[in-house]
């Protein structure tokens, strides 16, 4: 017998989500108006967002990703960050954005920047669609935010659950 997963309800509807993209979009491109951009996307919730929001800067820049694992199939984070997949080009002397989907225990952003910290950039700062402050074991700061929300499980744009529900175009909560 299969069993069902609940249905997802809207939490932030696409016309919101792009409205906000839009705005970051701007934002990023005037605290940056010259020198190497390079907006990195942390594999695979940001894909969506990294997406729209390259579209959203209209001077040119540089798309980079790094994969990265701290839930594997679980709703909670293990604790332990895992580089599952490393940069192909370096980031020394960039302007570095580092692109999430969610920032909720604050451990994998932590980790990510002191890595990237490491690689001589010019510039990391972090960009992150959601936070979930009710979660933060880490404090982290985020120079661009989406969306603050509550201590509830999400998927869609890019979010996932056991890699299911990603391609929903809202961000949805899903309930036990």
């Amino acid at each position: 017998m299969t069993v069902l997963a609940p249905e997802p309800k809207v939490l932030i509807d696409r016309a919101r989500i792009a409205e906000r993209v839009r705005a970051l979009g701007e934002q990023i491109e005037r605290d940056h108006p010259g020198g190497e951009l390079v907006i990195l996307g942390v594999l695979k919730g940001s894909f969506i967002f990294l997406a729209d929001l390259a579209r959203a800067i209209s001077r040119p820049l540089r798309v980079e990703f790094l994969g990265v694992q701290s839930y594997g199939s679980a709703k909670t984070s293990s604790g332990a960050v895992q580089i599952t997949l490393d940069l192909t080009n370096p980031i020394d002397g960039a302007d570095v954005i580092v692109v999430e989907d969610i920032v909720d225990t604050g451990l994998t952003a932590q980790f990510l920047m002191q890595q990237l910290a490491a690689r001589q950039a010019k510039s990391v700062r972090l960009c992150s669609l959601l936070h979930k402050p009710a979660r933060a074991v880490r404090p982290v700061q985020i120079d661009y935010l989406g969306f603050t929300i509550e201590d509830v499980f999400v998927v869609g744009y890019g979010l996932d659950y056991a890699q299911r529900y990603r391609n929903l175009p809202d961000i949805c909560v899903i309930e036990s």
